[in-house]
């Protein structure tokens, strides 16, 4: 679990990078402890009051995701086999193309971990972590700058 802690670190201080460099929008639904985060993260997040069971019917939400055109949505966070698995699922009945941050993922009980995302998987959900999808992202926009700044930031 030490190792699993480590990279949520250091995966959460690369979260205020995805808002600066690549623009996209970070929220944060339920309570968290502000002071727990990286610095810079807080000021990067918008917190949405709900919770992972209801947040397909966040009104705040679903009009920030239908006028900002989004297609795909990366969840993460906790309980893995609760919350997250709940949103991920309705965002998967809604139409989105959904993706997991497994290293922001974490689950109240770890031996429920590989059944929560062979389900997933079963709905069409991938799998990743944030250092992929931020060089994932960097590539899509197609701007040697983003790109220059995510390698950098990475290595």
């Amino acid at each position: 679990m030490g190792e699993f802690i480590a990279r949520w670190r250091e995966s959460l201080a690369l979260l205020p990078a995805v808002s600066e460099i690549l623009g996209v929008d970070l929220n944060a639904i339920g309570e968290f402890d502000a002071a727990l985060l990286p610095a810079g993260l807080a000021r990067s997040i918008s917190s949405l009051e709900s919770d992972g069971l209801s947040l397909w019917r966040n009104e705040r939400f679903k009009t920030s995701i239908a006028t900002s055109n989004v297609g795909v949505i990366f969840l993460g966070g906790a309980f893995l086999e609760e919350e997250v698995f709940i949103a991920a699922l309705q965002a998967v009945r809604l139409g989105y193309d959904v993706r997991l941050l497994a290293d922001l993922s974490v689950a109240r009980s770890e031996a429920d971990r590989s059944l929560v995302l062979d389900r997933l998987a079963l709905h069409g959900v991938l799998t990743t972590t944030v250092r992929q999808a931020l060089l994932e992202w960097a590539v899509c926009l197609d701007d040697p700058d983003s790109m220059q700044r995510v390698i950098k930031l990475l290595s």
